[in-house]
């Protein structure tokens, strides 16, 4: 049996889990192959893929190209860029892993202090034989705006309650009961707007929630305020938010998901001073990993023995 391990940017996911316990031939791709022909070249003869999150989408025109596959497995317990009726109408089994919450609020809260304290600025300013340029400003006291209170919406509301802050919270099935019980006051999406100094979005990418932070809503927020987005970059307008950067509206972002990813090196978020942009790494750590691999392992075993787990529909 053959394995490919895509988009394994890092060089660990061969250390993280026990593959040998599969019996099979792994082969473990470091760069990523955005081009479709190539990807189905390349990926010819392999029974089983293994996709880290949402890295390499698979439509139904990627998965027609490949006759041999038999198992698919994305790391984490969904993949919106896998046409998983189109892989069962091709017999090509999805399957999932489990995934911790806690990574990505970790990064979000990282984020939110980074903005604060201005610390790129200032790390940069020492570097190059500088001192002090900024002033930053205090997390206690401020007010966060989480959109979307799930299980990471909640997380991330705990640690702003943690640094003193005043927590907020909007979805469109928020009940103040919900809300009570977390900790946090649920307000409507306005109020949450203009309200808040950071505005955090937690929601899964959808119909509905694509392009739900546009300009309207960027200009209801203070003219101080931060948005960070550690969920989907296209719940956010990318233009809307460079133009709103620039122009003032807001006073800055940090962005860990966008559109395009990886993000073009001519993008514009690369060079503008006011937006903190890392490498969609909310979920890279190494215990992360250690629970999507290993997971893979788990479920590339059961399918073997005729029992898939974690199936995705």
């Amino acid at each position: 049996m053959r394995i490919a391990v895509l988009d394994d940017y890092q060089q660990v996911a061969e250390s993280v889990a026990d593959w040998s316990r599969l019996d099979a031939e792994v082969e473990f791709f470091h760069e990523h192959i955005p081009e479709k022909t190539e990807l189905t070249r390349r990926l010819s003869g392999f029974e089983v893929v293994v996709a880290m999150r949402e890295r390499t989408p698979f439509p139904r025109t990627v998965l027609e190209g490949f006759p041999d596959l038999k198992l698919l497995v994305t790391t984490g317990s969904g993949n919106a860029s896998i046409d998983t009726r189109a892989a069962a109408e091709l017999g090509i089994i999805v399957s999932g892993t489990d995934s911790l919450p806690h990574p990505t609020a970790e990064l979000t809260l990282a984020l939110i202090l980074g903005l604060a304290r201005g610390i790129v600025t200032e790390v940069n300013s020492v570097r190059d034989g500088g001192w002090q340029v900024g002033l930053g400003r205090d997390l206690l006291g401020s007010t966060l705006g989480v959109i979307g209170l799930g299980r990471l919406g909640t997380r991330v509301s705990r640690l702003g309650l943690a640094f003193g802050m005043e927590v907020v919270a909007w979805s469109q099935n928020l009940k103040a009961e919900a809300a009570s019980e977390a900790g946090v006051v649920a307000v409507s999406r306005d109020e949450l707007l203009s309200r808040s100094d950071f505005v955090t979005i937690h929601l899964k990418l959808s119909e509905r929630t694509m392009g739900l932070i546009g300009e309207p809503e960027m200009a209801r927020m203070k003219s101080s305020a931060y948005l960070i987005n550690t969920s989907r970059g296209p719940i956010v307008d990318e233009t809307a938010l460079l133009a709103a950067v620039r122009g003032g509206v807001i006073a800055g972002a940090a962005l860990d998901v966008y559109a395009e990813e990886p993000l073009p090196d001519d993008h514009p978020f690369r060079s503008e001073p006011r937006i903190l942009t890392t490498p969609h790494v909310g979920y890279v750590t190494r215990e992360s990993y250690q629970v999507f691999y290993g997971g893979v392992v788990e479920a590339v075993e059961a399918w073997r023995a005729g029992n898939p787990i974690r199936v995705l529909k």
